[in-house]
């Protein structure tokens, strides 16, 4: 997507702002209000690509290594999710908002594809960038004005430069969790999946990546384990946080640990996050220790 896209013309006195500003209403308020808008959409994005990349049974760590087949997919699931999210039923095109038949579209590049059954509904705009991690959700009337001249095979047309302007949007270049993976090193990537058991992976994962929140769904994903919130616990030293300890790695979790989180100076890390770092020396490990985690430090 553009970083820089044109600011909208539709307000108050725009042909399409009695059209468009009630969805936008009723949008916002099926989704629990503006700021429950600015965290569920996000985060739907962000579950919907990487359940298609699929980085632990794959290897695949970006969305470009993708199948042709599996980019389709994603903006069906993403329709999917959206109606479930925001609690809506099907319609004559996607979807049905206020008894208004609304087509949703979904982009990971530039500009969404309009088909002819659309042209003159409205749209429901979703935008991926996952180079720079941000997100979009606009409503367009998808007049044939607001698109281009130019058609594909199936006779799909974009919205054109113009056209642009006349999106009302909820969220403009609204950031989203960027995917874990692609933001690790090739190799540590490869040597967390090599181990042969949850453990020997979890380990592996807070070893190589330290100093950094991980999510919860990365842990789960890398453990491969029903049970893996019991594993990631100290285990009568079978544990990830056991093995982890004995090389005077601490783990520790945002939900449980925030107070010693900020008096070790790491990244914030919230509720679902954890978090690892080496004990670099005896005061942090006296630290720990006062907060119930023992690791081992050199006292000589």
């Amino acid at each position: 997507m553009k970083q820089k896209l044109p600011d909208s013309l539709v307000l108050p006195g725009h042909p399409d702002f009695g059209i468009l500003f009630p969805l936008a209403e009723e949008i916002t308020t099926r989704a629990g209000g503006a700021l429950a808008l600015e965290h569920d959409v996000p985060q739907m994005l962000r579950q919907c690509i990487d359940d298609v990349i699929m980085t632990p049974k794959t290897g695949r760590r970006a969305y470009e290594e993708l199948e042709k087949t599996e980019k389709t997919y994603i903006g069906t699931r993403v329709e999917i999710e959206l109606r479930a999210l925001l609690k809506l039923r099907k319609g004559r095109l996607d979807t049905e908002i206020l008894g208004q038949d609304v087509d949703i579209k979904h982009t990971m590049g530039g500009n969404w594809m309009i088909p002819t059954e659309a042209i003159d509904c409205a749209c429901l705009l979703v935008a991926a960038d996952e180079v720079r991690a941000r997100c979009y959700l606009g409503l367009i009337v998808a007049r044939p004005e607001y698109l281009t001249q130019g058609q594909n095979k199936d006779a799909k047309r974009s919205i054109s430069a113009e056209g642009f302007r006349h999106i009302l949007w909820l969220l403009k270049d609204r950031p989203y969790p960027a995917n874990f993976w692609r933001m690790a090193d090739e190799a540590a990537v490869a040597e967390i999946f090599a181990g042969e058991t949850g453990n020997e992976r979890m380990a592996q994962l807070f070893r190589l990546i330290q100093q950094r929140p991980i999510p919860r769904d990365v842990v789960e994903a890398v453990a491969q384990q029903k049970d893996f919130m019991r594993r990631i616990r100290s285990d009568k030293g079978r544990g990830t946080r056991d093995l982890l300890a004995r090389d005077g790695i601490l783990l520790l979790s945002g939900q449980y640990d925030s107070q010693l989180i900020k008096a070790l100076d790491l990244p914030p890390c919230a509720g679902g996050e954890f978090i690892s770092c080496r004990i670099e020396n005896e005061y942090h490990a006296h630290m720990a220790a006062q907060s119930g985690h023992a690791v081992e430090w050199p006292t000589s």
